[in-house]
């Protein structure tokens, strides 16, 4: 899997009410072998997002539910790319997934959040022209330890619109 030209191994969640698409950068990993989004134990994704909500996620069926009832859609900003490791920093040759078709086939997203600096940093090479509204989330990733856990909730929380 490593230095290998990586295909984004699952399709983006999201349903026909989605208000919020939350996009991250690939991946990691574990998530491929898991096959499921910020699968890695240690990422704070699904918590955070459990206190936001106040909702418990205990299996994969109420992660998708979770997303579902509150409105998130989730994908990522990279189809296909390189990399030595699950750290964004690693990822190369990156081609990205066409969200200005995306956000078109799912007209009731008015938000896009990204988890990380490298999706914004994507989304606005490739789709700064696009006239929708933008958040920066803290990573969820347990290598981004320069916010406690609740500090992340409380951002989440108030861009999340919470």
């Amino acid at each position: 899997m490593i230095n290998e030209k990586l295909e984004h191994p699952f399709k983006p969640l999201v349903f026909k009410d989605s208000e919020v698409l939350i996009l991250g950068s690939f991946p990691s990993i574990y998530s491929f072998e898991k096959s499921f989004y910020y699968a890695h134990p240690r990422n704070q994704f699904w918590k955070i997002l459990s206190e936001v909500t106040s909702y418990p996620i205990n299996n994969r069926d109420q992660k998708i539910w979770l997303l579902k009832e509150f409105k998130y859609a989730l994908w990522d900003m990279v189809a296909n790319c390189t990399r030595d490791n699950s750290l964004d920093s690693s990822l190369e040759e990156i081609e990205v997934n066409n969200i200005a078709e995306f956000l078109e086939e799912h007209p009731s997203i008015r938000k896009v959040a990204f988890t990380g600096r490298l999706a914004e940093k994507l989304f606005k090479m490739h789709f700064e022209y696009l006239e929708i509204e933008r958040v920066y989330l803290p990573s969820p990733s347990a290598a981004y330890a320069k916010m406690s856990l609740e500090s992340k909730v409380a951002v989440y929380k108030e861009r999340l619109e919470f």
